[in-house]
């Protein structure tokens, strides 16, 4: 234990958590812009369902010879950015925000595009994209908030995790369905002459 002091009495925590208590959470403590962090999470949520939406139609049209499990990694990648989305709308309503799930002007909101792809390797790289994308502004968020809004920092953290490993996961199956980008290809049939 450090001999550093507790910064504030109690009595004068007990006054101020009295104070404004229809703030729920956001105590006089609680420094960062408001306005500005839940205008940041509205976008990061609008990401996170055009991600899921993307996924999901990825997942429903995957084809070819190694959809089946490329497919079954875009419904686990969907389902985990819903959960993102969910953490991100729950965050705003505790910051006294309003989670914004209008479609109207979604894709103008999100950082990343909604790409559909032409086959199932378009479909990797398209999420592989929209996944660095979201790694880029979550950190740049994180930076952002710095201290002055941990929680929000920590949820993002976790969810920037997720995304890393998400962009992993989509590294590896393209670099497993072929080193150029095309889809991979049965080894040509050879057939040998007759003696």
């Amino acid at each position: 234990m450090t001999d550093k002091p507790f910064l504030t009495d109690m009595e004068t925590i007990r006054k101020r958590a009295r104070q404004h208590i229809d703030q729920g959470a956001v105590t006089a403590g609680y420094t960062a812009d408001r306005k500005v962090v839940v205008d940041l999470l509205n976008a990061a949520l609008a990401t996170e369902i055009v991600c899921v939406l993307r996924y999901k139609y990825h997942y429903y049209m995957a084809s070819g010879i190694n959809s089946k499990a490329v497919a079954a990694e875009f419904l686990e990648h969907a389902n985990e950015e819903q959960g993102h989305a969910d953490l991100i709308a729950e965050r705003i309503t505790q910051l006294e925000g309003k989670p914004d799930f209008s479609p109207k002007g979604l894709s103008e909101r999100s950082h990343a595009d909604y790409v559909e792809g032409d086959d199932l390797v378009d479909m990797i790289k398209e999420n592989l994209v929209a996944e660095r994308i979201a790694i880029d502004t979550y950190r740049e968020i994180i930076q952002y908030l710095g201290h002055e809004d941990p929680t929000t920092r920590r949820m993002l953290e976790g969810i920037l995790a997720s995304e890393e490993e998400h962009a992993e996961d989509m590294g590896s199956l393209l670099e497993q369905l072929g080193k150029k980008g095309e889809p991979a290809k049965p080894a040509p049939v050879r057939v040998r002459a007759q003696a």
